[in-house]
Order: C-alpha cells, then structure tokens, then sequence
C-alpha cells in the first residue's frame, strides 16, 4: 500500500509521468509539465485546464495570438507549447510514406487502377514530399464541372498542405488523356497557384501502368 507522500507524489504530473510514463498523463497535465508553473493567482492546473479547453475548441487554428489570450500565458510559455505541437507533427509525419514521383503515387493507388468505375482522388503533401492523406474526391464519368476545385483543395487547405497530386484511373485501359482531363488539370492548377497549394502532378491509372502531366511536361 502506498504512503500518503506517494500518492501526494503521483497526483504531481512530473512525478506521474516519471513513474507511469507520459501515456497516462491527462491533457492538461501533459501541458502542466511543459508549463513547469503557473502565476500569482493561478497554479499550473488551473492554467494547464484553460489552455486544454482552447485547444479542445480551435485546436486546427492554434496560434500564438490565441494562446496569449489566455491570462497567465505570455509569448514563452506559449511558443514552447505551438513548437511542441508542430516538432511531435512533423514526427508522426515521417511515418508516412514520401511520394516523389508519378511512380510513387501509382504503387500508393495501385488498387484503383483496374476500377470498372472512374474515381478521382487527391494525395496532400507536406513541404517534404511526405503523404499527409490520401482522399477519394469524386467517383463517376469525369467532367469539368463535376469535379470542382472546391472539393478537392478544402482538405488541402486543412491538412496545411504545401502541394497537391491528383489522379484518377481509366477503366477503357488508356492512358492518354482526355480533353476533359486537360480541361480539369489546367483548372486545378489556376486555383492552386491562387490559394498557395501547388498542383504537383494529374496521374492517369491503368491496370497496365501510369501517365503523368508532371513527366510528360505538361502540367
């Protein structure tokens, strides 16, 4: 059984973390132990429990400026918690694969590739190359105005993307591209340039291979 200063002990994140591992830790203590102490006023807890809830509500917007909203919390505490957020991002992001080439997204989206229907997707990727996701945007005959450049850059835009490939396969087993995918590729890549994500390659998927507008210099 343990002592009452043990259990006073384990109640303390940093004791917790170091006998439990940081797992077991709540939210707000994770963010008790970067903040190593609170204010006159206002002990770590409390300020760790506000700084939770802003998280919990604006969480994909997280700033600086939202952060030093909060009383108690200046610009050095709440850089070290933003620098936090985006060294573990840029971590769990290296565990996914690098897509540096046409070749790359063909082995990613192989499976479609012999589809009897046609499905347009889209791969976000970081300043890096790394695949961030990978979505289906529409599935169906492709035209220009079914597949709007609002769908396919809105995940983009949320997943802080820094570029974008499409694809989609063809079930006739060409690979040349139509004039409604020419007509789609030259859209997409008018509005990336416009909203800061680049349109990095249009790949076409057949059961017997790939072609791409990036390669083909055509993009």
């Amino acid at each position: 059984m343990k002592s009452l200063k043990e259990l006073h002990d384990l109640d303390k994140p940093r004791e917790k973390l170091a006998a439990r591992g940081p797992a077991a830790l709540k939210n707000e203590e994770l963010l008790a132990v970067l903040l190593g102490s609170g204010i006159r006023g206002k002990d770590v807890r409390r300020l760790a429990r506000e700084i939770a809830a802003v998280m919990d509500r604006s969480f994909q917007d997280l700033d600086l400026k939202h952060l030093t909203s909060i009383h108690g919390l200046g610009p050095a505490k709440a850089s070290q918690i933003l620098a936090a957020i985006e060294l573990s991002r840029r971590y769990l992001i290296r565990t996914h694969r690098r897509i540096a080439s046409a070749a790359d997204v063909y082995d990613e989206l192989r499976s479609y590739a012999d589809r009897r229907q046609e499905y347009f997707l889209a791969l976000t990727l970081d300043g890096a190359s790394h695949l961030i996701e990978t979505r289906i945007v529409f599935i169906g005959t492709l035209n220009q105005s079914l597949v709007h450049p609002r769908e396919v850059f809105a995940d983009a835009i949320a997943d802080r993307a820094a570029g974008i490939i499409v694809a989609h396969n063809h079930p006739s087993g060409t690979l040349e591209p139509s004039r409604a995918d020419e007509a789609i590729t030259r859209r997409l890549k008018e509005v990336g340039e416009l909203v800061g994500i680049e349109l990095l390659d249009h790949v076409i998927l057949t059961r017997d291979g790939y072609w791409s507008f990036a390669e083909e210099g055509r993009l």
